[in-house]
């Protein structure tokens, strides 16, 4: 069984950053052929051959297990729960193993926000397979996204652009979190401590001391913190009180000097200096424009 939509993209479209070309999804039993047939042109290949597309696509195997290999990597094992990326103009080939049923959606893209996901190693011809589990938030994005394109409402392509958009971030948190997650439960405490940081914004404790609140070495905590957010607790707990102090600039007659030391700065210049340094103006400046 196949379901599929194929998509007009106008050069009005294409400004946007990413439009999309199909979407659908593919259900196929053990003693079926694959690939199925019913592809436009230009999607049908042969599993010996492959095929080289013009487009990204994302395809995510809902049900079965089977093998992936790209001009960057061979013989890859996907099963259930895995994504799997193809990419513009990269040779590339896959099918169920013998035996095996197959129950996949995809969805095609393209566009320059996406080349510069490539450029910028956001994605990796080298890292095409995705291992994010089950997840009915997935399903339920490619359901809306075949749901969009069979409806064809004013802006489809921007509502399909958005889709693909919480797909990508989706499969970039999931994966993330199961790595965590595999290495003893620290998924968990990593929430917990992103929590006391933003709940004591303005209390005067330190990164150190929350990490001993969960019974973590700093350096370790450090790491996985790192991991898991992409910068430091130490730059996490700044961040969020220069946004607090942002806030305070625009809503209280608060001096300048109040806010550095209520947000537990070690003086008003400290506190100008790093705010300068994050937001591009100096305090007063920023009070100045936003009132």
């Amino acid at each position: 069984m196949q379901d599929s939509k194929y998509l007009v993209a106008t050069d009005r479209d294409a400004q946007w950053g990413l439009v999309v070309n199909t979407v659908g999804y593919d259900e196929v039993s053990p003693e079926e052929h694959y690939p199925t047939k019913g592809h436009a042109d230009g999607y049908n290949f042969d599993i010996e051959r492959g095929r080289i597309l013009d487009e990204y696509q994302m395809l995510y195997l809902l049900e079965g297990e089977g093998v992936f290999s790209s001009k960057h990597v061979l013989d890859v094992h996907i099963k259930a729960g895995d994504i799997f990326l193809l990419f513009p103009g990269e040779w590339h080939t896959y099918h169920p193993m013998p035996g095996s049923p197959w129950k996949s959606y995809w969805i095609g893209y393209k566009g320059r926000n996406m080349d510069d996901r490539l450029k910028y190693g956001f994605l990796s011809l080298e890292k095409p397979v995705y291992h994010v589990g089950f997840s009915n938030d997935i399903a339920y994005l490619y359901d809306s996204a075949i749901k969009t394109a069979k409806e064809e409402p004013a802006h489809c392509q921007q509502i399909l652009a958005g889709i693909v958009n919480n797909l990508l971030g989706l499969m970039y948190s999931l994966e993330r979190s199961m790595e965590l997650s595999r290495k003893g439960g620290y998924v968990d405490m990593i929430n917990r401590a992103r929590l006391r940081i933003r709940e004591g914004v303005e209390e005067k404790i330190t990164v150190q001391e929350i990490a001993a609140g969960l019974g973590s070495s700093y350096s370790n905590f450090r790491k996985l913190f790192k991991e898991f957010t992409g910068i430091s607790p130490a730059s996490y707990q700044q961040d969020l009180k220069l946004q607090r102090a942002k806030e305070l600039l625009s809503t209280t007659d608060m001096s300048i000097k109040e806010i550095a030391y209520r947000l537990n700065f070690d003086s008003p210049d400290y506190f100008s200096s790093k705010f300068k340094n994050k937001i591009g103006c100096k305090p007063s400046e920023y009070r100045a424009k936003t009132r």
